[in-house]
Parts: structure tokens; sequence; C-alpha cells
């Protein structure tokens, strides 16, 4: 069976969407009436509207037989684990097909000889385990200088649809050694919420990120006597500008509501957001801002609110990061900020207990280790 068909009974032609190419224009080509496109586009549009194709996707024309003008059904794959059936055998029928999506727990270990990178990469491991990495150890590790020597354990989820895989799952434990000593981070999940706690039961995510966009450069300081390049005078700078790419994502640093999410001439398009009684910060010059983002909106810590372009007053692209205490503007990279709320006390024994078992599998991975687990990937986290 193939997209629920007998692979036996029926002739499927693979092809793959052309450039500017619409779904209703492969329809017309293989000889579907006006009147039945529009019937599709009708019925399709609570389940995948057709217009949402997408370049470079496959899509299969199924027909009874290789010589028929005109198919059965069209199957459409937006990504790897689903696909859409366009049927018009009988009558117009939609429908949204999810695959079986198989988890499993892997391992792998390694040393850094140039960067973390290239050392995942070595190890066949996808290096978007980065971004979980630094969720995980971001509070004694400073990915942005890894160093020759380092070791990493760790033990991930890969996700896989027929035994092809299809990305990331979570990042259940991690340990990293440095000359300073071997840390450790494990995902838990406590009565309240699930994240990320070091060897002691500190959590790992602060309450605050230290700056809006990854992997960036400071292009201009807080500086309350900056000359300004377009106004030409001086005037105070109360941001701290990150230069990146266009297009670069913008992330919320810490819980909270959007209060503006707008554009003026000087702060181009721009997004404020409320955290707390005492802390509120803003975001300058997006591009554009991203999907659902408005006033009102509740954002999580990390959450792409924008992407980095050069609205308003702006040279180049960046984002201006402006950070505000008690009403306020403040440098906040001289500010010392709260923490983030600590494990409860009478969770740390429960909690100890399934650290020293998550230790004691960490310290069995070798570097040559690319073994899976074969307990499932829920056991990884204990719940309450």
């Amino acid at each position: 069976m193939v997209f629920g068909f007998n692979a036996d009974s029926v002739y499927i032609e693979k092809n793959i969407i052309k450039k500017n190419e619409i779904l209703g224009n492969i329809l017309a080509q293989n000889g579907l009436a006006t009147n039945l496109i529009l019937l599709l586009e009708h019925e399709a549009r609570n389940v995948f509207n057709i217009r949402n194709i997408q370049a470079g996707k496959k899509y299969h024309v199924i027909k009874k037989h290789e010589c028929d003008y005109q198919p059965i059904a069209i199957v459409y794959e937006p990504d790897k684990t689903k696909y859409v059936v366009y049927n018009f055998m009988d009558s117009v029928h939609v429908k949204l097909v999810e695959k079986d999506v198989v988890t499993t727990t892997e391992v792998a270990a390694g040393k850094i000889e140039s960067s973390l990178w290239n050392a995942l990469d070595k190890k066949g491991v996808d290096p978007q385990i980065i971004d979980l990495m630094e969720e995980a150890l971001s509070s004694s590790v400073d990915f942005y200088h890894v160093r020759k020597g380092d070791e990493f354990k760790l033990i991930y989820e890969s996700k896989y649809v027929d035994k092809e895989y299809v990305g990331m799952g979570r990042l259940i434990a991690a340990s990293y050694k440095t000359p300073q000593g071997e840390f450790y981070s494990m995902l838990y999940k406590t009565k309240d919420k699930e994240g990320y706690f070091d060897a002691e039961g500190r959590p790992a995510k602060k309450a605050f990120l230290k700056a809006p966009v990854k992997f960036s450069r400071i292009s201009s300081s807080y500086n309350l006597r900056r000359f300004h390049p377009i106004k030409q005078q001086t005037m105070p700078h109360l941001g701290t500008d990150y230069a990146a790419p266009y297009g670069t994502e913008i992330r919320a640093v810490a819980d909270g509501v959007v209060t503006a999410a707008s554009y003026t001439s000087g702060n181009g398009n721009f997004v404020k957001i409320k955290h707390d009684k005492v802390y509120e910060t803003q975001y300058l010059h997006m591009s554009k801002f991203a999907k659902g983002v408005k006033p009102g909106t509740p954002v999580k810590q990390g959450q792409t609110i924008g992407y980095v372009g050069s609205t308003g007053l702006a040279t180049g692209p960046h984002v201006c990061f402006r950070f505000w205490k008690n009403g306020k503007q403040i440098n906040h990279l001289n500010t010392k900020l709260p923490s983030a709320e600590p494990m409860n006390v009478a969770e740390l024994p429960q909690f100890f207990k399934y650290r020293d078992e998550i230790v004691s599998k960490l310290n069995q991975i070798r570097p040559e280790d690319t073994d899976i687990y074969s307990a499932p990937a829920q056991d990884y986290v204990i719940k309450p």
C-alpha cells in the first residue's frame, strides 16, 4: 500500500513542485476541469489549502493506468512526516495523513578538535542539537568560546519515518568537560514544569537570556553620549545593538506579554514585552514580525518574535535591544538580573535518585559509542 492505494493496481508518477508552479495548474495539466479544481480547493481549505504548496516539495500523480489522461488522485508531501491526498475518484475528498514517527534514544560522545559543529558532524549527530545543548548547559558552559580538547557526552532523541531520519527530538541529558571540570545537565519534570537542571538541582534556564539574537556581536553598546551615525549629533543610546544578518530570528529574552508590535520612523518595526511588574524589553529595527505576534500575545523565553532588519533609523541589519527596570532604561549587561525559580526542596530527593541514574549512563558512554538505547524515550524523563 502506497498513500492508501494498492501499488500493484495503480500507476504512480513522482514529481517535484517547480518554482512558481501552483497545484491548480498541475491539476489542469492532468485533465481536471476548472469546476472540479474549484471544488477541490473548497474541500481542502480546512485540511491543507492547495495554495500552500512549496517549490521543491514532492507530489505524486496517481492513475489507474499509465496511459490514462486523468488521474484519480494527487498526493502532496509538505514534509517527511505527513502527506495530503486530493482524491477525485468518486467525488472530491481531501485527507491529511500523519505518518508513523518512531522515536529512538541515542547516545554520542566526542572531543572538540576545531568546533562543536564539526565534532557533532563527525559523529553523525544533527548539529541542531547545539541549540538544545546551549539551553541545557548555558549556566555552566560558554558555547561562544568552546576550546580544543573539550569533551561532551549526550543522550538524545532522534525521529525516523520509514527508517529515514526526519529530525531531532529532545536532549535527555548532557555532560561537558572543560579544564574547569565536568558539568552535567538533564531534562526533568517537576510538579510545576519541565526543564533542564544541573547535578545539584539548579535550573539551567536563567530568568533572562544574555542576548535576543544567537551568535551575534555587539555593534554598539549602551552609551549616554554616543554620536548618532544618521542624525550626526551626540545623543544617548539607551540600548545595545546586536549586529546579525537580515532575517536572523529575534528571541524574547524572557517570558512575558507583548504590549506593542508597531512601527515608528525611528524605531522601525519594533516589539515591546512586559515581563513582570519590574522588567520590560524592546526590540527595534525588525524586518518583520513573527506570525501571531501582536499586543496581548503571551510569549515564552526563546520564542521567535521577529526577524533582524534595518527599518527605521538604522545603517545596517541589527536589533537594538532596550531594557527597562521599574520604568527606567538601563544597561542590562552590567545589571544583576534575577535567577530562575529553583526546584522545590521537597522534590530534590527524587531528583537526586534520577540524577544518579542519568550520570551513571553518561559516564558509561565512550567516545566511540553510537549505540541506541532500547528503553522507550519517555522513560528518560521521570514524572512525579
